[in-house]
């Protein structure tokens, strides 16, 4: 009722040119489709959520893994500092959107003007080409919190026999990390892969609460245009379009990530 009806009823618009708001529509078949192609923002929203993706996709993972490996060592409070990196997944997205848009906005702005660092002293996220890392930051530091939980199971399932076995012979860490603990753990790092990937390509909240997509277009995501296109530009067929496509390029990209990286597992 509140999930796939609606997806179908979407499919069915975006074979219309309704408006979103009149009750009259005309059928005009794959006419949103081919326009799809033919548009700049649609193109500029792809490319920038292309991008961003592919950077948080990876630094969520690579920060993840390390926070995971270091808590599963034997720290005094392993388990509140587990609390502690878990505690952003629980936070609002917006809220934390709104709170990081003030602290770029103004808060290291007036830092780096009392410390007299230069760079620090504009805003990022006006400034259209680097407002996007601003919002990498704080995809990728929520982000970590849940995936670090799923590492560390999996690091769980690593037997000690088999480092204390590699020790004698002479293994050094980074020989133990990849031969013994990225090859168990590599069920995880396909789920993980695939987490981050599909969540980064789906990334809305954040640049709601800080960018507004701007400044000019510059972050503007496929999701937000869709957002902002489809239920306040009029445009609701064209966007129930771009909304079909966004998500076979999402199921596309998900399953060949799923295909590779199993595969891989088998090959280790």
């Amino acid at each position: 009722a509140f999930h796939t009806f609606p997806a179908i009823q979407g499919i069915y618009y975006s074979f219309t040119n309704w408006n979103g708001m009149n009750l009259d529509y005309d059928f005009v078949g794959l006419k949103n489709y081919i326009n799809l192609f033919k548009d700049t923002a649609v193109r500029d929203s792809y490319l920038f959520t292309f991008k961003f993706a592919i950077f948080a996709g990876i630094l969520v993972n690579i920060i993840s893994l390390a926070i995971a490996i270091g808590l599963n060592a034997k720290i005094k409070g392993r388990n509140f500092f587990r609390a502690v990196y878990f505690l952003p997944n629980i936070l609002s997205v917006l809220i934390v959107g709104f709170i990081f848009n003030y602290v770029f906005t103004n808060i290291i702005p007036n830092l780096g003007e009392k410390y007299h660092i230069e760079f620090l002293t504009k805003n990022i996220l006006g400034n259209a080409d680097f407002a996007w890392i601003g919002i990498l930051i704080v995809f990728v530091w929520q982000s970590c919190a849940f995936n670090v939980i799923l590492y560390l199971s999996g690091l769980q399932t690593v037997p000690n026999e088999l480092y204390e076995a590699s020790g004698l012979d002479g293994a050094n860490r980074w020989q133990q990390f990849w031969k013994i603990t990225f090859p168990v753990i590599a069920p995880f790092f396909t789920i993980n892969m695939v987490l981050a990937m599909k969540n980064s390509l789906m990334v809305f909240d954040q640049i709601v609460a800080m960018t507004g997509g701007g400044p000019g277009t510059s972050t503007t995501s496929i999701s937000y245009l869709i957002y902002t296109g489809g239920l306040a530009g009029g445009e609701f067929a064209f966007q129930s379009a771009n909304g079909v496509i966004y998500f076979i390029v999402i199921m596309v990209i998900s399953v060949f990530q799923l295909k590779v990286l199993q595969k891989r597992e088998m090959d280790m």
